[in-house]
């Protein structure tokens, strides 16, 4: 087992280009979501605070090229889209509800070292600041 994990984290040309697609902020998120349910564009953009119009269309056309997203139009009046996960996209789910638990668990933590890092680079710099005056 271990030697196939080391594989994987040595083997970074065969998989760097697919993770870049699905594991920057907004896809991660569009997937989160549509994993509970299929939603239509504006649904989607209200339950995703802080993403753009343009961010969103371009987050779901990049997850429909990749297979991870279906959008289907539907014939209501007016017009509307409605995008679901594929199969594909559903077998992320485990290690996307793993990363979201982890994210839960150790956020605090995550959040204590960048404040002390911060601390500790704020007196860095008012101790450069001083030599240089």
């Amino acid at each position: 087992m271990q030697e196939n994990h080391d594989n994987c984290l040595i083997d970074q040309r065969s998989t760097r280009l697919v993770l870049e697609h699905i594991t920057n902020k907004w896809s991660i998120l569009i997937l989160t979501v549509l994993c509970t349910e299929p939603c239509r564009f504006n649904e989607l953009r209200r339950r995703l605070d802080g993403i753009t119009h343009k961010a969103l269309a371009d987050a779901l056309k990049r997850l429909e090229r990749n297979g991870l997203v279906h959008r289907q139009v539907l014939s209501t009046y007016p017009v509307s889209v409605e995008y679901t996960i594929t199969p594909l996209a559903q077998s992320l789910q485990q290690p996307f509800v793993a990363l979201a638990n982890w994210a839960k668990e150790f956020g605090p933590a995550v959040a204590a070292a960048q404040a002390e890092y911060d601390r500790t680079h704020a007196e860095e710099n008012k101790c450069a600041s001083q030599v240089e005056a």
